[in-house]
């Protein structure tokens, strides 16, 4: 499915039966409505972070529902699409927090490269309808990602965003990883304490307390 040591992890996901018929439920439905992401990237973010590699997991809630917008990875859209406001406030905090400028483009594929697993909890849409295969059967692999992160021995960050990304704190139990949250960027809540939340410097301070590299935030 993913090409890399994520299959040996998700094993147990990927051979079951519930699973390849929730599965081929969604294949079908690219055949009839209009789904995002494309099929070559419903598992980006996988693909793009592996298991070993991720250091940082930064949760989201399914993707954007525009077209052309969604690219398989958490708060990230493709070049060439506007930033949507969340995006930007996220920017505009890494700025602040960083240093590290905005860039003209919301693709986040450079941080997926180094170490930050963008993970969305419902990981396709149907175009215009926002959390629309939410409850189909998404829940369950992401949850389970999730799971076997926590088994990580090397330390991993957990940024969670507002309330249903708070809501997977539960599995997040082992002692090594740091969870850091706060309200989401929404332009509805970031004025809440989203803003001034310093997740990016948190995030390094802490590798940096356990002897570890600090992830590399720079967007280009």
């Amino acid at each position: 499915m993913i090409g890399n040591d994520w299959d040996e992890k998700l094993k147990v996901i990927w051979n079951s039966a519930g699973f390849n018929k929730f599965y081929q439920s969604i294949m079908d439905e690219y055949d009839k409505k209009t789904i995002f992401p494309s099929k070559d990237y419903i598992f980006n973010a996988l693909k793009l972070t592996s298991y070993k590699d991720t250091r940082v997991v930064i949760v989201g809630q399914d993707p954007y529902h525009g077209e052309g917008e969604a690219m398989g990875l958490s708060f990230s859209v493709n070049k060439g699409i506007k930033i949507p406001p969340s995006l930007q406030n996220i920017y505009k905090e890494l700025e602040m927090d960083l240093k590290i400028p905005p860039k003209n483009d919301g693709d986040l594929t450079n941080w997926a490269k180094n170490g930050v697993l963008l993970l969305n909890a419902v990981l396709t849409v149907e175009k215009d309808k926002a959390a629309s295969h939410r409850n189909r059967g998404w829940e369950p692999l992401t949850d389970y990602i999730i799971k076997v992160l926590n088994e990580k021995k090397e330390p991993v960050v957990f940024i969670l965003w507002g309330n249903f990304a708070k809501e997977k704190a539960k599995y997040i139990t082992n002692p090594n990883h740091y969870i850091i949250m706060s309200p989401h960027p929404s332009p509805f809540s970031a004025n809440t304490g989203f803003f001034g939340s310093k997740p990016f410097s948190k995030t390094n301070e802490f590798f940096k307390s356990k002897g570890l590299e600090p992830i590399n935030w720079n967007l280009n």
